[in-house]
């Protein structure tokens, strides 16, 4: 019976002396850490917003609203008009014609990362025109028609 509990106790001073403390999986630092400030369920709602016009420059003529991040597209634009204006200096050469249908693609997939589709299917649709052998543009088209078809939402048709 002695031997029994001399096992016993010293079975329970082993388990003891290789217990690891317990983390706090919250606060634990080989847990990657959020950068983005915790919101209220309420800041991601539509709810009590004041809705946007559906396009300011056309005081609300247009059926196309412009959704998705917003996003500079400066350097973007300065690149198409830059190629824009090449283009018209020389139209028969062939690497200006290049160079502005990578701008219109360029500006196109930005567009089409912040989610703004409408704009960015147009600009895919210029470089189409000037190209129409740009595979990477015939492939965003078919991506972006394919998202406003999940959405069940008409896609802008050629001109709108």
């Amino acid at each position: 019976m002695k031997l029994g509990i001399i096992c016993l106790a010293a079975f329970l001073v082993g388990c003891a002396g290789n217990a690891q403390p317990v983390q706090n999986t919250a606060n634990s630092t080989s847990e990657p850490q959020r950068a983005e400030k915790l919101q209220s369920v309420t800041a991601h709602t539509t709810e009590n917003q004041t809705p946007k016009p559906v396009n300011s420059n056309t005081n609300g003529s247009s059926k196309w609203s412009q959704s998705g991040n917003p996003i500079d597209t400066a350097k973007f634009d300065a690149a198409v008009a830059s190629a824009e204006k090449a283009v018209k200096a020389k139209p028969s050469e062939s690497a200006a014609k290049t160079a502005l249908v990578e701008a219109y693609f360029e500006r196109g997939f930005a567009l089409t990362e912040a989610r703004q589709y409408a704009s960015a299917l147009g600009d895919y649709r210029r470089a189409l025109k000037l190209d129409p052998n740009h595979e990477e543009s015939k492939k965003w088209i078919e991506q972006i028609i394919g998202i406003y078809g999940m959405l069940k939402k008409d896609y802008p048709k050629e001109g709108e």
